[in-house]
């Protein structure tokens, strides 16, 4: 009789998701499970740590700017042993994530030069109005 952590092993992918409040308390939450998360998994120190500061980033930004009356955030967490993805959906979808560096008097937009930084690719999806999935890979390193 298998049990469900041996299904979990045969799978080709693992995956984490979580509905998550749009707060500061949301966000941090987020970065709590996601270390959770990972450390139950073993990933590498390295991809741990960035992983950590873009969860926390992504997870800040969709409770700052992706932030809807009564509409929670989605954190998800997928490896495949190749790559971790970080996914976080929100429902400000007419909030679009600027790939171009902010103004030097700019109050906001310095995050996502972090997450360009750490990160070994991002990007946004739009998903079913009004959400967007902003999202991040981390390569890991072959085992």
């Amino acid at each position: 009789m298998n049990s469900e952590k041996d299904t979990q092993l045969l799978s080709p992918t693992d995956h984490f998701s979580v509905l998550l409040s749009p707060t500061p308390r949301g966000a941090r939450l987020a970065r709590l499970l996601a270390t959770d998360w990972m450390r139950d998994r073993d990933l590498p120190h390295r991809v741990g740590e960035a992983a950590e500061h873009l969860v926390a980033e992504l997870a800040a930004n969709a409770a700052t700017h992706g932030r809807l009356a009564g509409r929670d955030f989605r954190l998800a967490l997928l490896t495949d042993g190749a790559a971790l993805r970080i996914e976080v959906t929100d429902t400000g979808g007419d909030e679009f994530p600027c790939r171009r560096p902010p103004t030097p008097d700019a109050e906001s937009g310095r995050g996502l030069l972090f997450v360009e930084a750490l990160a070994d690719r991002w990007g946004v999806q739009l998903g079913p109005v009004p959400r967007k999935t902003v999202w991040a890979e981390l390569d890991l390193p072959p085992t």
